[in-house]
């Protein structure tokens, strides 16, 4: 049983790589667990389907964040932020790709937009990476570190969420922590991160490299989007007004659909969106975010199958019970166990209930601080969003950077910034394990 979760994450993986669309790759993962844990076909996928309900809360607002973001573009907004980038970046590449990493940041903790802002941002400046000679898996690397250091490091916004995910966790399995040392026990491994950008931006990808057409699997119509000059008028105001509204309320509520409802329905009323527009913003924000969503569910009941068939505690009670009180093999081996679940599963906020209900128990045997399983389980969850197929972190800078068709999820998007986020994380989630 201890092997279905190594077996059908490595079946996902290869798959994946070999450039089988995502979503089939998941679902052939998913009945290869079930069919290891002895279901049948039928059985393993509609367990798959009734596990799909777990990140529905997710996609939803993933969808209406889309809606949102859409509402925002309409104003030509983005248009303002977007000619000065062009603007003031050109010709400076790693310029470039330190403001996008610094953009994409503002996605998590000021503007609660997440991913939804990548597909409006980044295919206008397209021709610029060209024009540039621009590599794009650095773009892809600034873009992921965006969304995921902020929350990783900062209690705020999405952040929040992630560390109030992990505080609950640690309570309900009998250890007591608070949000104050949760975000500080991630600082070390959000260093980590830092640390994996820099080596992105300055060494690996700071070298010419030319865009290839069909690279993201197949010819793409794509024409660059005509930027007009767009000045700052009063539509804009009411569009940060908004935007403001949509922060302050999903900080209140602790509710990302409640928040994207406010921003979206606040765009209306104050008549920033016409009404009549209403059916087109949100078939376009779907039509934006309905692939990722989609691909959250299908990885949400995938989860659902390697739990509920006892195959990760199987993989956690295997790699523990040989360890003894060996603090920094433990450490080793739980963040090594965690990194194979989260990666199949792809989210960060999905599987740390899980993470924790394993961890603690073990980190409390083993003499481990509060803080120092806090950085167990926030990398091992944070190892998830990084390199994943099915990570909204991953999934989100490549629906930008494909427009063109010269951009492949796998290789230019996941492979990269495992290498440049995963390793990192996981060197310092293991050092801030031993030190804290």
């Amino acid at each position: 049983m201890e092997w279905v979760v190594v077996v059908s994450v490595l079946v996902m993986t290869i798959l994946s790589l070999l450039r089988v669309n995502v979503i089939i790759a998941i679902i052939a993962a998913a009945i290869t667990a079930g069919l290891m844990s002895g279901m049948n076909t039928i059985e393993s996928i509609e367990m798959l389907v009734s596990g799909m309900g777990g990140q529905a809360s997710t996609a939803l607002s993933y969808v209406l964040l889309g809606a949102f973001a859409v509402a925002i573009s309409y104003t030509g907004i983005t248009t303002i932020l977007v000619n000065y980038l062009i603007r003031v970046l050109t010709g400076k590449k790693t310029m470039t790709l330190l403001a996008i990493a610094g953009v994409a940041s503002l996605s998590q903790n000021l503007v609660p937009v997440h991913i939804a802002f990548i597909p409006i941002l980044i295919p206008p400046l397209l021709k610029l990476f060209d024009d540039m000679k621009m590599d794009r898996r650095g773009v892809a690397t600034a873009l992921t570190f965006g969304l995921k250091a902020p929350y990783v490091m900062i209690p705020a916004g999405f952040g929040l969420i992630f560390h109030e995910t992990i505080v609950n966790g640690m309570k309900q399995n009998g250890a007591d922590i608070t949000i104050t040392e949760s975000a500080l026990s991630m600082l070390v491994p959000g260093f980590g991160m830092i640390v994996g950008l820099l080596i992105a931006v300055f060494i690996t990808y700071r070298k010419n490299r030319e865009s290839v057409p069909e690279a993201g699997g197949g010819e793409v119509d794509f024409n660059a989007p005509k930027l007009e000059k767009v000045k700052f008028n009063k539509s804009h105001l009411l569009t940060l007004v908004a935007i403001v509204a949509a922060l302050a309320v999903q900080l209140i509520t602790e509710n990302l659909i409640v928040g994207a409802l406010t921003g979206l329905v606040l765009m209306f009323l104050l008549l920033v969106v016409p009404f009549n527009n209403g059916d087109k913003v949100v078939s376009d924000g779907i039509s934006m975010m309905g692939t990722i969503a989609f691909v959250m569910l299908v990885a949400s009941g995938f989860g659902k199958i390697l739990t509920e068939t006892g195959a990760v505690d199987a993989l956690v009670e295997v790699s523990s019970g040989f360890l003894g009180n060996n603090k920094p093999l433990i450490a080793f081996i739980l963040l090594l166990v965690g990194l194979v679940v989260t990666i199949g599963i792809g989210s960060s906020f999905g599987t740390i209930p899980i993470l924790a209900a394993l961890y603690v128990p073990i980190c409390i045997a083993a003499g481990f601080s509060p803080m120092a399983t806090a950085a167990l389980i926030g990398t091992a969850g944070a190892l998830g969003d990084a390199g994943s197929p099915a990570s909204d972190s991953t999934l989100g800078p490549t629906s930008g950077l494909n427009a063109d068709g010269k951009h492949h999820h796998i290789w230019d998007t996941c492979v990269p910034t495992f290498i440049h986020f995963n390793i990192p994380l996981f060197i310092f989630g293991w050092i801030g394990a031993i030190i804290l």
